[in-house]
């Protein structure tokens, strides 16, 4: 598979997934056009709105090391069915990303390849901000 290494890394990160009040563990891990990989799992607070998703966490601890170039993402989910990025997910993953692969994996290890254009074809950028 083209893309086993970071598959496999999505399913290691979802391993870790702290999802105590959703029990739905997440695991996702982000690619660099360079090849290095970087995986993170949902993180949940009892404070609902502070939970993490594991794409975000991923992409965060990147661009912590200083990535700025992404290639694709894979997201591992624990259902049988393919499970996108939520709405705030896919607004950073634009924001910082742009038109990435997407690799959605279901618990089986059926996956679906598409863009991040696929899944977001009317994204709000920076190009819609008034610069002084």
């Amino acid at each position: 598979m083209e893309y086993e290494e970071l598959v496999n890394a999505a399913i290691r990160a979802r391993e870790t997934a702290i999802a105590p009040y959703s029990h739905f563990p997440v695991g996702a891990a982000i690619e660099t056009t360079q090849g290095k990989i970087y995986s993170g799992c949902n993180i949940e607070s009892s404070s609902y709105g502070l939970t993490l998703c594991a794409e975000r966490v991923a992409l965060f601890k990147a661009l912590s090391e200083g990535e700025r170039q992404f290639s694709a993402i894979a997201i591992a989910t624990a259902v049988d069915r393919f499970c996108p990025p939520c709405g705030a997910c896919r607004q950073v993953l634009w924001d910082f990303a742009r038109d990435i692969t997407v690799i959605l994996l279901s618990l089986s290890r059926k996956i679906d390849i598409m863009k991040m254009s696929d899944l977001f074809p009317h994204a709000f950028d920076d190009g819609f901000l008034i610069h002084g």
